[in-house]
């Protein structure tokens, strides 16, 4: 299982919990209060607030929390003035791992990632070590059994999808960043049952994990979602499906 649609899946079902609920709100609070800082606070005329206000909805989060993080990045509200940064480093196994942050304390936030990835099997590495395997896409997850193979592809491309992908029981939609939206929009106009999307950044090429270097990049990659700073952790690991099976069997 790839690194981009085996730690997606993982994260959805982590985000279903009711118990992680406040926590991706904060995340995603902080994602609006940024794009509305950078680009205004017009959705229409602002992609990216478009975009964080959409995936804000999909968490049924409430519209007054919508409105004030919007208020808070243009400055009507007074709010933390958050840092965008990436840090990249590698994980167990040496797999590479990008992660994207923000933060009102970067010296207090690069310290904390260093020490949890140097205690998890990983390092920090320098600016660019890892960065160029990545490529932002658009992904989208649709259950296999939601409809025909041939006909999800159909819909996928109509609405301007890059490729699709069947892993077995999911269909993996992938797209440009700039056509994400529409794509989103189009399948749902559709009544397409989505499961799950995302900009997201896909690995160009992945390295194979055993399953004592599998066990500790799912660990190492959970605690960095975990963390309060950060918005997003990408990987390139590969876990086989013999091996994730054995994972998840004595989970």
């Amino acid at each position: 299982m790839s690194g981009h649609s085996k730690w997606s899946t993982i994260k959805h079902k982590k985000g279903a919990a009711d118990a992680k609920r406040g926590k991706i709100f904060t995340k995603l609070i902080k994602e609006i209060t940024v794009a509305a800082r950078l680009g205004g606070g017009d959705a229409n005329a602002n992609p990216r607030l478009r975009t964080a206000i959409a995936a804000a909805k999909e968490q049924n989060m409430p519209h007054d929390n919508i409105n004030r993080a919007i208020k808070k990045g243009t400055g009507e509200l007074e709010g933390a003035n958050y840092e965008e940064i990436t840090y990249e480093g590698y994980g167990p196994g040496g797999v590479a791992i990008l992660i994207e942050v923000m933060t009102d304390n970067r010296n207090r936030t690069v310290g904390e990632i260093r020490a949890l990835l140097g205690k998890n099997g990983g390092n920090m590495g320098e600016n660019g070590c890892v960065s160029w395997i990545f490529e932002k896409k658009g992904l989208i997850l649709v259950k296999s059994d939601a409809m025909d193979e041939d006909a999800m592809m159909e819909l996928a491309l109509e609405a301007g999808a890059d490729d699709m992908q069947n892993t077995g029981d999911q269909y993996e939609i992938t797209t440009s960043m700039e056509n994400f939206e529409t794509v989103h929009q189009s399948l749902k106009d559709k009544e397409v049952p989505i499961e799950f999307a995302e900009i997201t950044a896909i690995p160009q090429n992945t390295v194979p994990v055993d399953e004592q270097n599998g066990r500790a990049v799912l660990k190492l990659m959970d605690l960095l979602e975990d963390h309060d700073d950060v918005q997003k952790a990408y990987s390139n690991f590969d876990i086989p499906e013999e091996v994730m099976a054995a994972i998840d069997e004595s989970a």
